[in-house]
Formats: structure tokens, C-alpha cells, sequence
């Protein structure tokens, strides 16, 4: 289970805290910084997009995987997509399958890229993506590992939460970044805003000046039911849970009790038998994230009763303009293709 990032690390000027792991975030920058200029050790035999984000914590990777994943397959293609599979027990490079595997063994996150296209899960990048391959996918899009050499990018967004931004822009455990900006934004194709807010304003203005192209998106619901029935009691254990309780409101959900859980958050028995008690009590119908909806299969006993009684809320991601990223995976596809070793014919 990963821990809640440190509020301060979201501040806009560092504070007492921040200053006081300066040292060991000057250890951590220069080792991030180092590994990063790496080169890779292995290329696919296919287009590679990463999906990644400058800090810890949610951006919205997830969902514009999956959005990737249907533009690729609008052009033609066949993606294949690749997960680290956190929070979850898997290492070895596995294939997914939604009807067997659970989040304890390959992640949330995996679940649900596999409803979508073929899915490996592996905590080494290289050994995955070549599991893909064997799959025959056309083209590789990767959840996370933006800051990962070992495998050879043919173009890499960056998703950045328009309301976060990089919070006071240090790294960690000063501050959210996971390594300096700078050699972050080098090593970006292009930064997708996700969402609407000023935070990322700063960063809009680096790409320009490093000459990478920003998109937007936001995440809308998927399912337009009548969510004024009844009152809501919202609870989600992700990277952000307040972006989760405000998409519930601007869908004029109920909203009328929020429980919040740190990222990837193991729901026990204990937290079952709470969320019922004061939905029982509080005459209140339960809701959550397709991400923690997925972390409740094949449970038993009183996690099993709350899966039963619990909603998903559906959500995706829209580009506003589809076409750039259509564009974007062609010339990945194509760089992908000039990059492949040629053999002579004797």
C-alpha cells in the first residue's frame, strides 16, 4: 500500500519540512538525474509510448492509457499495454486475465487496462514488453516507468494534473517531483493537462520553451445516470481522492459523506464493516472508483457484502483534440519502424 504524500509537498513555496530533506533530496536528484541519462538496453520490435508524470501520485495515467489504447485502435493497431502491476504479489512478466487474476496479484490498475487490450503486468520493464510482443501487438503503451532507461521510448507523455501541477517543485522527500524537472522535460515528447486549474500554468510555460507540444484533456463521466436519487456516501483510496469527490458533485451527485484512503489502499474486513455500518446508518448509498471497485473481487465474507452494495463510478478520458494524438502515434509508429535494424540480403 503506498503512503499519503506529505500535504506539504503540495504547498506552492516550500516550508520548514520541505527545507529541513533538502539533503537527501539533493541525494535523490542527482541519483534520479543519473539513471535517467542512461541509455536503454533494449528496443521492441514495435512502437513504445509511455504514459508517465513528473511526480508521485496520480495524473490520470490510467485513463489516458486506456484512451491511448482506443486511438491506437481506431488508426489500425493492435496495442498491447504494459504495467508494473503495483500493489499487487506478480513480478515475473504474466498476461492479465480479468476472470483469474485479482488486484492482490497484479494491481488495480491492471485489471482494468485488460478490459481494454492485451495486459502484462512485470516489474521489469524489458522482460515485459518483450512478453507483449510475443502477443503480436502492434504497438506498446506503457503505464508509468517515464523515468525507467532501460527501454527505448518512441515518444513518452507526460500527464500533469492541471489542479496539482509539481505542488512546490522539489524532489523527493522535499517535494513531489521524482527527479529535477529540467532532465524530466528533456526527456518528455509532449505534456498532456489533465483536467482544469492554474498549477500547471508554470510547466505549460517550460514545455513551450523546451519546444514540447501541450495537449489537454479532462475526465468525464461515462455513464450519465440520475445520481440525485439518493445521498451519497463517496469513499476512494487513489493518489487523489478529492479530484474523485469533486467529478461526483459536477455530475450533481449527493455527495453528502466522504471517506478517504491512502493510494492503492487494501480494503479489510474492518473497513467493510464501517462503510456499511454508516451507510446503514446514515440512509446512504455507497459509491467509489473503478479502481477501488476492482480491488473488492472475489473477497469474502464482509468485503464480498460490500462489493454487492457498492457502485462504481465510470469515468474516461476525452482528448479535446484526438487527431494531434492520433498524429503523435503515427510518427511513434513510424520512428519505431526506422529504428529497427535493417539486415542485408546476400
Amino acid at each position: 500500500m503506498r503512503r499519503t504524500a506529505p500535504e506539504f509537498w503540495w504547498r506552492t513555496e516550500p516550508n520548514a519540512a520541505a527545507l529541513a530533506l533538502w539533503p537527501i533530496a539533493r541525494i535523490w536528484a542527482a541519483a534520479a538525474t543519473w539513471r535517467m541519462a542512461k541509455p536503454p538496453t533494449w528496443r521492441a520490435p514495435v512502437a513504445v509510448v509511455c504514459v508517465g508524470n513528473f511526480v508521485v501520485g496520480g495524473a490520470g495515467k490510467t485513463p489516458t492509457v486506456i484512451a491511448l489504447a482506443r486511438v491506437a485502435r481506431s488508426r489500425g493497431l493492435k496495442p498491447g499495454l504494459l504495467a508494473s502491476g503495483y500493489g499487487g504479489d506478480v513480478r515475473a512478466p504474466i498476461l492479465v486475465d480479468p476472470t483469474v487474476h485479482t488486484a492482490d496479484q497484479v494491481g488495480d490498475e491492471a485489471l482494468l487496462l485488460a478490459a481494454v487490450a492485451p495486459t502484462v503486468v512485470s516489474r521489469d520493464r524489458v522482460a515485459g514488453a518483450r512478453r507483449l510482443a510475443g502477443e503480436n501487438v502492434e504497438i506498446i503503451i506503457m503505464d508509468d516507468g517515464f523515468q525507467n532507461p532501460a527501454l527505448a521510448l518512441d515518444l513518452a507523455l507526460v500527464a500533469v494534473d492541471a489542479a496539482a501541477g509539481v505542488g512546490n517543485g522539489l524532489t523527493v522527500p522535499s517535494g513531489p517531483l521524482r527527479a529535477p524537472l529540467p532532465p524530466q522535460m528533456r526527456r518528455a515528447g509532449a505534456l498532456l493537462v489533465v483536467g482544469d486549474g492554474e498549477a500547471a500554468d508554470p510547466l505549460i510555460r517550460a514545455a513551450a520553451r523546451a519546444g514540447r507540444p501541450v495537449l489537454r484533456a479532462q475526465i468525464r463521466p461515462t455513464r450519465y445516470k440520475d445520481w440525485r436519487k439518493e445521498p451519497i456516501l463517496a469513499f476512494a483510496g487513489i493518489g487523489h481522492p478529492d479530484k474523485f469527490f469533486a467529478t461526483l458533485k459536477e455530475a450533481h451527485a449527493p455527495v453528502v459523506r466522504t471517506l478517504s484512503f491512502a493510494d492503492h489502499y487494501n480494503y479489510g474486513e474492518v473497513d467493510a464493516v464501517r462503510l456499511m455500518h454508516i451507510a446503514d446508518t446514515e440512509k446512504l448509498r455507497m459509491v467509489t472508483t473503478e479502481k477501488d471497485f476492482v480491488r473488492l473481487a472475489r473477497k469474502t465474507g464482509a468485503l464480498a457484502r460490500l462489493r454487492d452494495r457498492v457502485e462504481s463510478f465510470h469515468v474516461m478520458l476525452e482528448f479535446e483534440n484526438p487527431a494531434a494524438i492520433g498524429e503523435m502515434i503515427d510518427e511513434a509508429v513510424q520512428k519505431a519502424a526506422l529504428a529497427q535494424p535493417r539486415h542485408r540480403v546476400s
